[in-house]
């Protein structure tokens, strides 16, 4: 950890921490027209235009109306907690930007200093402890407003949150392993390094996301998961007449949800600039030319934090929300357990390198062995065997699947087939099934004839 920090005058402190709430707050703001304009873009439709030049009012217009907005609290809620989970919430976004770094070391006020608030020896564990602290807010504020459809959302939100954030855990541990510490200014110092591939020294920044690609594409999906944004937007889903956990609030408070969604958009975009794209390294040709110091850090930071935002925008334009069901899979069933095996590997491959294990034929042929066992278990976990008959739900005594059977379409499982039934119109005009040969009919004709 640099010197710099924990000396610098309080002044210089108190100026670090304004600036970095007006930078998020100001970046909030652009975000919001910034998204609105790329989805605009996308869905062939103009987006904001009116307000200001090129609609860059209407971001500002959205939140004056919901600071003056009726902060409208609904009867039979807690109101200490209701009033308190989104302050819970916001406070914990903007937390987590003590201990990211923006720049390097900067002259401010004729004090040397680096733009970053403070740093600790686990900075980056503290990021990822304080965005789970911000997600209280989301369970409190179900819980409190004693509403069902807010409970399920807070709840959505928790089992999701669990869920991705240990698959973007599991990715900082490569991280920590090549980097060798876990201050996130010495993370980002580390990726200056020229890059060595296979013993040889390549004039290029050491920028983890390819050597560590594994990591870098768990983190990128994790991401959307924590942030609940598309295509994994399940607390609040934009489809759905209600807002999850935030279905009964209104005005400033709010307004904080808001804003807090937006600045951890901002924070995971942070997060992996500085852990995997060099934080605020200037991208080759040049680094290490005048461009890539002081201020400059600062320029080159904001520039790759805004593509990974243009990122959330372009998946949200272009992905359909997925199934509760495929988002669990998907964080417990693959990306949990490819972390864990990727990580298993860069192990034993960085321990042998140092104790000269390759060197050994019988450590060779073990490591051969185990590939295979682990390819082999992939390929034969991927294989479902049809499920068997008295296991199927909504099966008639002929084993047919009855997609209509609990009075809700539902979609067959595998092994499952789908009957269609051919309804007759008696005289007093009620159905009755006469065979399976024919798509079902939906109404009989008032004359006592098949639609």
């Amino acid at each position: 950890m640099s010197p710099l920090f924990g000396s610098d005058p309080w002044w210089i402190v108190l100026i670090k921490v304004v600036g970095v709430f007006v930078l998020l707050l100001t970046w909030t703001i652009f975000e919001v027209w910034f998204e609105r304009r790329v989805l605009g873009k996308m869905q062939n439709r103009k987006g904001p235009i009116m307000n200001g030049p090129f609609g860059l009012g209407q971001a500002l217009g959205d939140g004056v109306k919901l600071l003056f907005k009726e902060d409208f609290r609904p009867a039979r809620t807690d109101a200490i907690v209701f009033t308190l989970a989104p302050m819970l919430t916001a406070v914990a976004a903007f937390s987590a930007w003590a201990v990211i770094p923006l720049g390097g070391e900067v002259q401010m006020f004729g004090v040397t200093t680096r733009l970053q608030v403070t740093d600790l020896p686990v900075g980056a564990l503290v990021v990822v402890a304080i965005a789970g602290v911000g997600f209280y807010g989301f369970v409190l504020a179900g819980w409190a407003s004693s509403g069902t459809y807010s409970l399920l959302g807070s709840m959505r939100a928790t089992a999701q949150v669990i869920s991705y954030e240990i698959a973007m855990g599991l990715s900082f541990v490569a991280v920590f392993m090549v980097a060798g510490s876990m201050s996130t200014s010495l993370i980002v110092e580390a990726q200056q390094q020229p890059l060595v591939l296979f013993g040889a020294t390549i004039p290029l920044p050491s920028w983890y996301a390819l050597p560590l690609l594994p990591s870098f594409v768990i983190y990128f999906i994790s991401m959307f998961g924590e942030t609940n944004r598309q295509p994994f937007d399940m607390p609040e889903c934009e489809s759905e007449l209600v807002s999850g956990h935030i279905t009964d609030y209104s005005g400033f408070r709010y307004a904080l949800f808001f804003l807090a969604e937006y600045i951890n958009m901002i924070t995971v975009s942070a997060v992996v600039t500085t852990l995997f794209l060099g934080g605020y390294g200037a991208p080759w040709p040049l680094n290490g030319t005048v461009v890539d110091q002081g201020w400059w850090g600062l320029l080159w930071f904001m520039l790759k934090v805004q593509v990974l935002l243009f990122v959330f925008s372009w998946v949200r334009a272009a992905v359909p929300r997925v199934r509760y069901d495929q988002l669990m899979d998907l964080g417990w069933k693959v990306l949990i357990p490819a972390n864990l095996l990727w990580i298993t590997m860069l192990a034993l491959g960085r321990g042998s390198a140092i104790h000269g294990w390759w060197d050994s034929p019988f450590f060779i042929g073990t490591a051969a062995v185990l590939l295979l066992v682990v390819l082999g278990a992939i390929w034969f976990s991927g294989k479902e065997e049809p499920a068997d008959q008295d296991d199927l739900t909504f099966v008639d005594e002929h084993g047919d699947f009855d997609a209509f059977a609990g009075g809700y379409p539902v979609p067959p499982m595998p092994g499952q087939k789908l009957v269609t039934t051919v309804f007759a119109s008696t005289a007093d005009d009620e159905r009755e099934p006469v065979g399976a040969a024919a798509p079902r009919r939906a109404t009989p004709n008032t004359n006592g004839a098949d639609a």
